[in-house]
């Protein structure tokens, strides 16, 4: 993403929330905050989408199939990383790369977790206005503004008041694809040193596949490039690297198909996707 600015593929993510809230067959999924995070020039183009497809150029006809398509990701994505976030029961949940995620807002599981956001602080500074009129469900939520490639996020986690001896459950849903793997590994090593026994990592990452050659020309055109793509044994390598023992780990057109046709069928070419959920090793 370019300086003062925020992230692209937040919005995009978020717009695919907001378009799939009401309309989707899965009763697991709802987000009544998406709209809200987004701009009036975004809400209006998910209104637009909703109503089917308009304008006849290759242009207008990309942007509702991709938009869609995103729409059906963000249901599969987030009802799987949803359940997995209420079985943690975790006090304290840290979102890294938080960009427009509404869970503490619209999650009532959350009652009694102090959520930690961090992210760019340009997207944040952005997100804190416009969940101001939101009602929060989490106990607490704490902003953290971090730019993963330059700034200390050990030290950023720990003046928010992060807890190392309390399990957390981490929630790495769409950065890792957007780092270098010096960048990865350097975040896990904080992870990795302020996660109690007890504590969850869930992380969407990408995998060799061909879909991911149309998908790294879009988001390269947003200027936020796809730098690291990882295999299930390279990812379950690094993790127990990092202290980390693999609970399961999926391919997203998998997971579409047991929440419904509609959405098995809108993913079922989407296997750059998965998604990881593990659990921190006790030491030894």
């Amino acid at each position: 993403m370019k300086p003062g600015t925020a992230s692209k593929t937040a919005a995009i993510v978020c717009m695919g929330r907001a378009i799939a809230h009401g309309r989707t067959p899965v009763a697991a999924f709802s987000d009544p905050t998406a709209m809200a995070m987004l701009s009036p020039e975004q809400r209006s183009e998910v209104e637009r989408i909703r109503q089917g497809p308009l304008g006849k150029g290759w242009g207008a006809r990309f942007r509702y199939n991709h938009l869609m398509m995103e729409s059906f990701l963000m249901v599969a994505r987030t009802v799987v990383i949803d359940a997995d976030l209420r079985d943690s029961a975790a006090q304290q949940i840290v979102i890294l790369g938080a960009g427009l995620d509404g869970r503490a807002w619209r999650m009532r599981e959350l009652g009694t977790s102090i959520v930690f956001e961090v992210d760019h602080p340009d997207t944040q500074r952005m997100k804190i206005q416009r969940v101001a009129p939101l009602t929060r469900e989490a106990r607490e939520v704490r902003f953290v503004p971090v730019d993963f490639g330059h700034d200390d996020l050990a030290g950023a986690l720990k003046a928010a008041g992060h807890d190392a001896s309390l399990p957390t459950a981490w929630l790495w849903e769409g950065v890792v694809m957007y780092l270098d793997r010096d960048q990865i590994e350097a975040t896990l090593r904080v992870i990795e040193d302020r996660s109690a026994p007890g504590s969850r990592l869930v992380v969407a990452y990408h995998q060799p596949a061909l879909m991911l050659l149309l998908l790294s020309v879009i988001v390269r055109g947003m200027g936020e490039p796809i730098r690291t793509v990882l295999t299930p044994s390279q990812m379950r390598e690094l993790l127990a690297r990092y202290g980390f023992s693999v609970r399961w780990d999926r391919e997203l057109p998998a997971i579409g198909s047991e929440l419904s046709p509609e959405i098995g069928r809108a993913t079922r070419l989407m296997h750059h996707l998965r998604i990881v959920s593990a659990d921190r090793e006790s030491a030894s």
